[in-house]
């Protein structure tokens, strides 16, 4: 196959303009320069041949005009303007999968056309993404003669056993290309880039270098510059560039910025694939002393590890949660659960490349490295399912696929290469557990009868053998090994394997290419993109590092067909990460990630984001709006309360999205629609509540004096204390009925969900599509804690009522399928039994005339809340309404807008009837004035609830607002006393009983 480039593509024609204009007003201009043996030439001892020429690039352009232009260009894309030229180097933004290696290469054509540069030097930090360059150069080789008119040009990768390429680098009048890597030239003392050498004729190749003025693009320039230190910048910086074009999706230092394309805005333009996050979660299985190393740390000094534990809650439940632990920390004090007894931390060790931290269990220690767990299921059983699930989503997608000519590949991390292929003692190959499973679940899909067009005539038990391939680093002996270049010979291996899978792009492509499985251990990660890879499964943890962009960065590519033929529509471009986390957690992190790679900030404005919008002057002259504007603009918003100081969106500004009745200075009434569209942008998801924004809810003086006020308080005020009453026998008897009636106990299980995942101006969201049955999973080597103890702890009854409770049931057997959740179950059906025998027998009594909530608290305890949560009104005690619901909003409104409502109280936290399950407080207290023949007033206590059907309210919560009934009618002794009512709305006020 022979892939079909698209030359006129209007985003990245628009970087490589950006580029190309920074030199507007550079007349075609070119440096001869003389290569000479001659010692006392001083214009340039280079020491080649005699009289020889060599071709280099010259900039006429002075740095005034260069910043012009570079201001021009950051004007017309909406880019904060550069106030100085503080350097040559100059910044392009471009997301993964987008084409980037294209832009520049095409942008190296365009800037030979329009001003005769000729010298190009492509700076790479890894052999992988040097081999892709360079595969990338092969394969458009034809494409930029075609559209050049035949230019001629050269291109190599460097190596320093061949220096007399470099030579004809400098001396050759052609378009010349070298791609390198930081690692070859930033080490001065071992580089035979900085030594004099006989095939340059006994000048240093740095020098040639030089005098050519190259233009420098970098690929990826976060990880050539090195860091804080800085060498790979150093080296950059001593090959003399005309300039520094710097190329990537993730810059963290972003010099001069010309052109910026996020992942926000390929999303939304949808130049990537779509991306969808089939999540498998393990339930229910806290069985045994869990213990993953997430993160290791020396902060000031004090090194502490991050682990994740299966937590004891406060409700008796199990959560599995991060907690930060050090040396000779207790995790059964830690976790609270008696599972953990034994188990201790010990040695963190956090040298970079060797962390791990030491877990002391009874009997022995265990080292785990990041990502490592301890005690968790079975892993390979839950790999398993992974595998199985990559294969069916991989053969649903080639049944749609298949028929429009498109190759469906898909890609596997994984966490070893000896889980996929090992050797024997003499050196045979041997399919490790992964190729095992992949055959085993390969073959078992093919006999399902949704698949049998895809298999008709095949040979199933050798096509599961030919579909499946890995790429990994090869050594000398030609065997697998996993990756590492942080030495010579690693970097070799490495060579090999991209070598082997460049060589490959195309070939997988075809439909007449078996290979459709992609195993790799860390090859892949980067500098290498094939744009049909339509599964992604992470068989290794991603959790501990950044990596969810990275991986799925493999394959946001827009698909080909067999034609070489991008194809578009999210229709056929969706990528299916299968992950082993929740996809709330897969959004929420990848966010996180976004926001620290680019620097993005969701669901923010930013003072210079309206800058390029268009506008059009008296003479229909189009321009942008411009950076000044753009600030003025931005300051009205944040007068109108639609940004705070930080220009973090408000709900006010959503709300006038929705309701189209945004408000627009006058003067920039014709743009109001381009203004929207930037606004809808970034209004989206609602913000975590902002410490900044909380306010102190002051007291409405009028209502809180007035007869109204003080009639109704003087109904409700009054404390009470109860008794409790109920029967042994018929609790016991009770409980011994739920415990038969309770729930079947789930076994272990893995459960699936898939989410959609969008990426806009707001944030990541994920929303759920679809879920899956669970999938039981066996597990083995469970050590049952004491169930008695357990559930005394947890429900205060006597050894001998849950003995009783437990055989007379016979659900002992559940116990043994799976004891933590059974323990949970139990515990809360027999502590709801609990609650129903005490409510059922409760009986409340007033203090006396001297126990009361006084009306002057309202005044005396102060009420916060934040802005986002807080109600403008007049008839209410507060001049606020606090609330937490958009149920307690609603009925706060119709209370307010409702004319027979005189007064009304959300009552504040410090308002409480005593019950056996903890303080409860009611929500409002309510007046309502009927007219008629006489005016009447009626008093309520009002508990608001979206639904008011008891069956609809958890157990817990009836039983509270029970003895929130009982408490009222225990102050009903005087005239027209207040009423107890559960309600919707406000009308279920007005329903007489």
């Amino acid at each position: 196959m022979k892939l079909h480039f698209e030359p006129n593509l209007d985003y990245q024609w628009q970087a490589i303009e950006a580029v190309c204009d920074l030199f507007r007003g550079q007349e075609i201009c070119r440096t001869e320069f003389t290569v000479t043996r001659d010692p006392a030439d001083t214009q340039m001892r280079l020491g080649v041949a005699q009289n020889e020429l060599g071709i280099g690039n010259r900039l006429m352009l002075l740095d005034d005009e260069l910043l012009k232009n570079l201001n021009d260009i950051q004007l017309r894309n909406g880019l904060p303007p550069s106030e100085s030229l503080a350097s040559g180097d100059f910044t392009v933004e471009m997301e993964t999968g987008t084409g980037k290696t294209y832009v520049y290469l095409r942008t190296i054509f365009e800037l030979n056309k329009r001003y005769g540069f000729t010298k190009f030097v492509i700076v790479v930090p890894s052999i992988a993404i040097k081999e892709g360059v360079y595969k990338t150069l092969q394969i458009t080789e034809d494409h930029f003669k075609s559209l050049y008119s035949g230019v001629p040009f050269d291109y190599f990768l460097y190596d320093s056993s061949k220096l007399g390429q470099v030579r004809n680098f400098a001396t050759s009048a052609n378009i010349q290309i070298m791609v390198m890597t930081v690692g070859a030239i930033n080490k001065k003392d071992v580089n035979n880039l900085y030594k004099e050498s006989e095939k340059t004729g006994g000048e240093k190749p740095i020098d040639l270098i030089k005098a050519t003025r190259p233009i420098v693009i970098v690929d990826e320039p976060q990880s050539v510059d090195g860091g804080l230190q800085g060498r790979g910048k150093e080296a950059l910086d001593a090959m003399n560039p005309l300039c520094t074009l710097r190329y990537s999706a993730t810059h963290v230092d972003k010099h001069h910025m010309v052109y910026r394309l996020d992942a926000v805005d390929a999303y939304e333009k949808r130049l990537v694939k779509q991306i969808e996050v089939a999540s498998a979660t393990v339930e229910h299985a806290h069985n045994k002393p869990y213990v993953r190393l997430v993160s290791v740390s020396n902060k000031r000094g004090i090194i502490s590890a991050k682990v994740e534990l299966d937590v004891k809650t406060d409700s008796g439940g199990v959560k599995r949660r991060e907690v930060k632990v050090q040396d000779g920390d207790d995790l059964e004090e830690i976790a609270g659960r008696a599972i953990y007894a034994g188990y201790r931390i010990g040695e963190i060790r956090v040298e970079k490349g060797n962390e791990y931290m030491e877990l002391r269990v009874p009997g022995g220690e265990h080292f785990l490295k990041p990502g490592q767990a301890w005690g968790d299921v079975d892993m390979l059983a839950v790999q398993r399912q992974l595998i199985r699930r990559t294969i069916r989503e991989h053969l649903d997608k080639e049944m749609r696929l298949l028929p429009k000519g498109i190759k469906v590949l898909s890609l596997f991390f994984i966490d070893e290469v000896a889980k996929y292929r090992q050797y024997d003692a003499a050196g045979n190959p041997v399919k490790g557990d992964y190729a095992r499973i992949f055959e085993e679940e390969y073959r078992r899909a093919a006999n399902l009868p949704e698949y049998e067009p895809l298999f008709k005539g095949v040979d199933v038990s050798r096509e599961a053998e030919k579909v499946h391939n890995g790429y990994f680093s090869i050594d000398k002996k030609g065997g697998w090994t996993d990756t590492a270049e942080n030495n010579e010979a690693g970097r070799d291996n490495a060579e090999r394997a991209y070598n082997l899978i460049m060589k490959d792009k195309e070939k997988l492509l075809s439909l007449e290419t078996p290979i459709k499985f992609i195993f790799s251990h860390s090859a892949l990660r980067e500098g290498w993109d094939n744009p049909n890879v339509f599964q992604i499964c992470t068989l290794r943890d991603i959790r501990t590092e950044r990596e969810r962009r990275q991986t799925i960065g493999r394959g946001l590519r827009l698909c080909v067909n067999q034609y070489g033929e991008r194809v578009r529509g999210f229709d056929v471009n969706t990528l299916t990460v299968i992950a082993t986390e929740s996809y709330e957690d897969f959004a929420e992190n990848l966010q996180k990630e976004i926001e620290e790679d680019t620097g993005i900030r969701f669901g923010i404005v930013e003072a210079d984001q309206f800058a390029h919008i268009v506008v059009t002057d008296a003479n229909g002259k189009a321009s942008p709006l411009g950076i000044e504007r753009s600030k003025a603009l931005w300051e009205s918003f944040k007068a109108y309360g639609y940004i705070d100081a930080k220009g973090r969106v408000q709900d006010s500004l959503r709300r006038a999205l929705r309701d189209g009745t945004v408000e627009v200075p006058e003067e920039f009434a014709a743009q109001r629609d381009q203004i929207t569209d930037v606004l809808k942008k970034a209004a989206g998801r609602l913000e975590i509540k902002n410490a900044d924004e909380r306010r102190q809810v002051r007291v409405r003086g009028e209502v809180h004096i007035s007869d109204e006020f003080k009639a109704l308080w003087d109904r409700i005020k009054d404390k009470t204390t109860y008794r409790v009453k109920f029967d042994n026998e018929a609790l016991v008897e009770a409980c011994i009925k739920a415990l038969k009636e309770m729930p079947a106990i789930p076994k272990v299980s893995l459960q699936w969900r898939k989410a959609d995942i969008a990426i806009g101006k707001a944030g990541v969201v994920a929303a759920e599509r679809e879920r899956g049955a669970p999938v039981g999973l066996e597990e083995t080597d469970i050590d049952l804690p004491d169930l008695l103890t357990e559930l005394q702890d947890r429900t205060q009854l006597t050894r001998r009522t849950i003995y009783r409770v437990l055989t007379e049931s016979r659900r002992l057997a559940d116990f043994k399928r799976n004891p933590q959740r059974f323990i949970e179950l139990a515990a809360e059906t027999i502590n709801r039994c609990k609650r129903k025998a005490m409510v059922d027998g409760i009986k409340y009594q007033r203090l006396g005339d001297e126990h009361y909530y006084a009306r002057e608290l309202f005044e005396s305890e102060e009420l916060t809340g934040y802005l986002k949560n807080l109600f403008e009104a007049k008839k209410s005690v507060y001049e606020q309404v606090v609330y937490d619901s958009d149920t307690e909003l609603t009925f706060a409104q119709q209370l307010e807008y409702n004319r027979d409502i005189k007064v009304y109280a959300k009552l504040p936290g410090w308002f409480t009837v005593p019950t056996p399950l903890g303080g409860y407080n009611p929500d409002w207290a309510v007046v309502v004035e009927q007219e008629g023949e006489e005016r009447l007033y009626f008093y309520f206590v009002v508990e608001t609830k979206g639904s008011v059907v008891a069956d609809d309210l958890r157990g817990k919560e009836k039983a509270k607002i029970d003895c929130g009934k009982a408490h009222f009618e225990a102050l009903k002794d005087r005239e027209n006393p207040a009423q107890y009512k559960v309600a919707s709305s406000v009308d279920d006020l007005f329903i007489r009983e």
